[in-house]
């Protein structure tokens, strides 16, 4: 019954896409569990590049099924958008799985959260403006649309108009923005209904019985620990739960069926959106770093701010998770550099910390208190095991391993499906 969590150890970024994608030919299902198209992955198949953004990154696997759990908000124009460029390259798409119990972005969430953010000026969070926030508020406020509704024209109708009671008086009045008409929304939702009927499924039946067959289940995490709505940098935050709770609740299996959670690190530390940041860099380490890691936002298509390796995070992250593995990314970007620091522990108040502060202002106020270790000039994208790795690469590896909690399974050496180092099997 082996059933494996996945999830970024950081802000996001980290290179989740490209550990599924290796795990993906030992697996029969692979599962988003949160999130919605505000999340990314980039995966490389030989000489083809891949930026997924809903689908799980499962999909590029053959025979692998892969699943949008009930935790996923679904924008339907972008989901059948995301098929569409797969299928016109050859990927077969048509094994996914939808729970009909995830969520839908509607027009008017997106709007909502577009005019919010504009609102919201200096003080905004940095959403991705892609109705994420407001979906999932509707959902906790019992207003939210679900994909089973979509097949029920008369339920789809009431809510959509239970939902547009209090939006449109919130749109007109505080926002000077047009009404939104109720018919004009379900008509759109309609029009997806039968698109998407061949994936609908009853998805927690599907996967509690995989299990149960002994089957190979991957729970994939659409963002990082640091963004989970209960245990990231409030209220810089995505607004469900990356972390390792989340795929019970998000995809309908108990804990008792997870049997190992890795935690995707980069060698190196990035964030997109606003929000603290204690080891971002603003100087030319920070430029080559985002240069030579190609750090661009996915989905956003931002600039990630970026900076050296955080291991008070790390530690944190391996917490609250439970984490029994990690898989360290990029370990090729840091060639180069003569010393490499890494952030061992916070000054706050001119006192040493070693844990992630549980204060909002304390953390805020972190300042990073750095050890410097040895940097390696050779080219370590051709490494096949980790004795091919320089030294000072590999003595990198195993301060990190130290700092971080949890033993460090593989390494990623380059962007490539097969330019990684597997130390230990996650199966």
């Amino acid at each position: 019954m082996p059933a494996l969590v996945l999830l970024g150890a950081q802000w996001g970024d980290e290179g989740k896409g490209k550990a599924t994608d290796l795990l993906g030919g030992s697996v029969d299902y692979v599962v988003r569990y949160q999130g919605g198209n505000n999340a990314g992955h980039t995966v490389v198949v030989g000489d083809q590049k891949y930026a997924l953004h809903l689908l799980p990154s499962g999909i590029l696997s053959p025979g692998c099924t892969p699943v949008i759990g009930n935790g996923v908000v679904v924008d339907p124009s972008v989901l059948l958008s995301e098929l569409s460029g797969l299928n016109e390259r050859g990927v077969d798409t048509s094994k996914l799985l939808i729970s009909g119990n995830a969520h839908i972005i509607t027009p008017y969430n997106v709007t909502v959260d577009k005019v919010t953010e504009r609102f919201l000026g200096k003080r905004k969070i940095g959403t991705t403006g892609r109705g994420i926030g407001p979906t999932y508020a509707d959902k906790i406020n019992r207003v939210g649309i679900r994909v089973q509704d979509l097949y029920d024209e008369s339920i789809l109708t009431q809510k959509v108009e239970a939902a547009l009671d209090v939006k449109n008086q919130v749109l007109t009045k505080l926002y000077n923005r047009r009404a939104i008409a109720v018919e004009q929304v379900v008509e759109e939702l309609l029009g997806y209904a039968d698109k998407l009927e061949p994936y609908v499924a009853d998805t927690v039946l599907v996967l509690n019985k995989a299990l149960e067959e002994d089957k190979v289940v991957l729970f994939e995490g659409g963002q990082g620990t640091l963004l989970d709505i209960d245990h990231g940098t409030y209220p810089f935050v995505t607004s469900s739960n990356p972390t390792a709770g989340g795929a019970c609740t998000g995809a309908g299996v108990g804990p008792t069926k997870i049997s190992r959670v890795i935690g995707i690190l980069k060698a190196y530390t990035t964030r997109v959106g606003a929000g603290p940041f204690p080891t971002e860099l603003f100087d030319a380490d920070g430029e080559a770093l985002r240069r030579i890691g190609g750090e661009r936002g996915v989905t956003t298509g931002r600039d990630r701010r970026c900076g050296w390796f955080d291991a008070v995070i790390a530690r944190y992250a391996t917490r609250v998770n439970g984490l029994t593995d990690f898989f360290l990314t990029k370990l090729d970007v840091l060639t180069g550099w003569e010393q490499i620091p890494v952030c061992v522990a916070y000054e706050i108040d001119g006192q040493r910390v070693e844990e992630l502060p549980y204060s909002q202002s304390d953390f805020h106020h972190a300042k990073p208190v750095y050890e410097n270790l040895p940097g390696w000039s050779e080219d370590i994208s051709k490494a096949k095991t980790f004795a091919d790795l320089p030294k000072n690469a590999q003595d990198y590896v195993k301060a990190l391993e130290e700092m971080s909690g949890a033993p460090i399974s593989a390494i990623g050496v380059g962007p490539g499906r097969d330019e990684t180092i597997q130390i230990n099997s996650f199966i």
